[in-house]
């Protein structure tokens, strides 16, 4: 007892010394949460957040490219979730005044070294983009569609440049974009003269600036951008070429506008949701396949098991009885503990942790707690939701252990807490070490890592063990019928009847269910777009909680109608089994939609695939388990056994 209370009170001492990590500082409000208002001048500090590539996936800091620096770099603070995504949020030369428009601002001179070309061209060839934030609105590229209904498009930062050719040249070149035309969008307080930011966009352009005379900084009158001669940067005609001891001048203008837009839905145009058809028709069709299944299970239930229950209850005579083929048959096997039953626990109770997490992380999301403002604050959530779920974890193994008439319930505590993380912490630490390699600043910080470790080990782990030592203390669940002391033998089966083939059978319905939300969720975390549609994506958990309890029921149904009682795995590797086919379509989106070239960002991909479709299994397969347990204990509990 003196050791479940002291393991008690160890998470608490932990979350103490992580969450100031954890949390960056913000303990008390969600940051971006807090409207900022600005006076006339007010400075507007610009920051600079990673460069990002859907060619390569891997991030790098903005000051690893030779752009102007400020006096001192200055990091901001980040949160667990911000440093797992590669966010490197950092101070820049770029100062705008509150509603001061300003033309042709140098920032400064470079001249390219042999190796700072090779970097630029690099980066301008896989396509990278520049991200900064002003007051925690990320920076925009707005894009016309060509139909002129259609609502503006806005791309996430923009391009470091871009490749071409001159006229009646066949020689590719490559071009920086080193002159920003900024706009700040802002909502001006009718009553006082203040106004809040709600809009930031950019229109990038790559300009071979000259000047006369001598070089003088800042105050360098250009021949190319001159506000005094009405000369602006409006294309890119004569553009600045990257090449070894090549001089650049990076320039920018910025430009006020007032907009309607209020503070609070200055979001919105970021979210904007072009393809809801597309969402409503996954929503009908999977709610389509919901339908057919609940009619197959309705069946099962109410007739088919209604006229077994009664046909079974009716007979009187052995003979009768031993004539009866049937789920009945099996009454004295069916709740025989199956092979590997102590693993069978640690699974469903890591399927119970991950449960909860995606439970309450969906709540939050509904609530808007989670909103994408608050970067990295899913992950955060997640991360923390998952630790904390640890206690579900160990109470759920715990009990179905000791109903499986387990003792040691010590050792399947620590195979609770330490086989799924310990598996995908091993996978996550190889990732790692390849994106370290290519020094990108995706690289989780060994301070991050320590983190993430602590979190495990002085949180996780004691909480799974108190969940464990309740779960055991509880009177052990009864079986609704007895075990026989000999197993029965097992007939024949028919062929569609064979384990692989049902349980491969299983996965296609659940994963038909959420396929549709998956193409979307897949192109937000690889293309780099928002996804706050959470909504939707609680409805196809509903679902995807309802098929795979109901394939799970009405295969198992089948599976003891042919006098099989091995339904304990197969339950949990039927529905489980729609992780398989959701890493098949990681594959096939690979191909499809991505075009990543470099065997390193394959890797990654794969990689970080694999722990989601690991992650999908254990879910699905625990909510399969779970649906089995409950319909075979309701069925059994039904009949009269002599």
């Amino acid at each position: 007892m003196a050791i479940s209370r002291s393991l008690a009170v160890l998470p608490w001492i932990t979350l103490v010394l992580v969450l100031s990590f954890v949390t960056g500082g913000y303990c008390f409000y969600l940051p971006g949460v807090a409207p900022a208002d600005f006076k006339m001048k007010d400075p507007l500090p610009v920051k600079v957040n990673k460069l990002t590539s859907t060619k390569t996936q891997l991030p790098y800091s903005y000051y690893s490219l030779p752009y102007c620096r400020p006096d001192t770099i200055v990091d901001s603070a980040e949160n667990l979730g911000e440093v797992l995504r590669g966010d490197r949020i950092e101070n820049s030369p770029y100062v705008f005044e509150m509603r001061e428009p300003q033309m042709c601002q140098i920032v400064c001179k470079i001249t390219l070294s042999d190796k700072e070309a090779k970097d630029l061209k690099e980066k301008i060839k896989d396509e990278y983009r520049i991200n900064m934030i002003l007051d925690n609105l990320p920076l925009v590229v707005p894009v016309k569609r060509l139909d002129q209904d259609s609502p503006t498009i806005y791309q996430h930062g923009f391009q470091v440049g871009v490749k071409g050719q001159y006229t009646g040249s066949k020689d590719e070149k490559y071009f920086i974009h080193n002159h920003l035309s900024f706009l700040v969008k802002y909502h001006k307080d009718v009553q006082v003269d203040l106004a809040r930011i709600v809009g930031f966009e950019v229109k990038p352009f790559s300009v071979k600036h000259e000047y006369e005379g001598e070089w003088n900084g800042v105050k360098t009158r250009l021949s190319t951008c001159d506000p005094h001669a009405k000369r602006l940067v409006v294309s890119s005609d004569s553009p600045q070429e990257v090449e070894a001891n090549k001089v650049i001048i990076f320039t920018y203008d910025v430009a006020f506008e007032e907009s309607d837009v209020k503070w609070a839905s200055r979001w919105d145009t970021y979210l904007l949701m072009t393809d809801d058809q597309i969402h409503w028709f996954s929503i009908v069709n999977s709610l389509m396949i919901v339908l057919f299944l609940s009619g197959m299970v309705a069946m099962i239930m109410l007739r088919t098991l209604y006229r077994d229950i009664s046909k079974y209850n009716q007979l009187e005579t052995q003979e009768e009885a031993q004539e009866e083929t049937g789920w009945k048959l099996v009454h004295g096997d069916v709740f025989r503990p199956p092979a590997k039953s102590d693993l069978l626990c640690v699974y469903v109770g890591t399927g119970v942790q991950f449960f909860g997490m995606l439970l309450v992380t969906m709540i939050f999301a509904l609530l808007g707690f989670l909103s994408p403002s608050n970067r990295g604050g899913l992950m955060t959530a997640m991360l923390l939701l998952w630790v904390f779920m640890g206690l579900f974890a160990g109470y759920s193994s715990a009990r179905l252990y000791k109903m499986f008439k387990g003792t040691e319930w010590k050792k399947i505590t620590l195979r609770t807490a330490f086989t799924f993380p310990g598996i995908m912490f091993a996978i996550f630490f190889v990732l790692n070490a390849l994106i370290w390699g290519q020094k990108s600043s995706g690289a989780v910080p060994f301070t991050t890592m320590f983190a993430l470790v602590l979190l495990w080990f002085g949180i996780s782990v004691p909480l799974v063990f108190v969940g464990s030592y309740i779960g055991f203390k509880k009177p052990a669940i009864e079986d609704p019928v007895k075990t026989n002391k000999i197993p029965r033998q097992i007939p024949e089966q028919a062929w569609y009847m064979n384990p692989m083939f049902s349980i491969l059978i299983g996965g296609i319905l659940p994963f038909g269910a959420v396929f549709i939300e998956l193409f979307f969720i897949l192109t937000s975390i690889w293309l780099h777009q928002f996804y706050y549609i959470f909504g939707f994506l609680f409805l196809v958990f509903v679902i995807l909680i309802v098929t795979c309890a109901e394939i799970t029921i009405v295969l198992c149904y089948f599976q003891l109608c042919s006098e099989d009682y091995l339904w304990w795995w197969r339950s949990y590797l039927t529905s489980g089994s729609s992780a398989l086919y959701l890493f098949l379509y990681a594959i096939f989106y690979f191909f499809t939609k991505l075009e990543i070239t470099k065997p390193v960002s394959g890797i990654l991909y794969f990689g970080y695939m694999l722990i989601a479709s690991y992650a999908f299994f254990v879910l699905t397969g625990t909510i399969g388990f779970y649906a089995c347990f409950w319909f075979t204990r309701l069925i059994y509990s039904s009949v009269k056994i002599d």
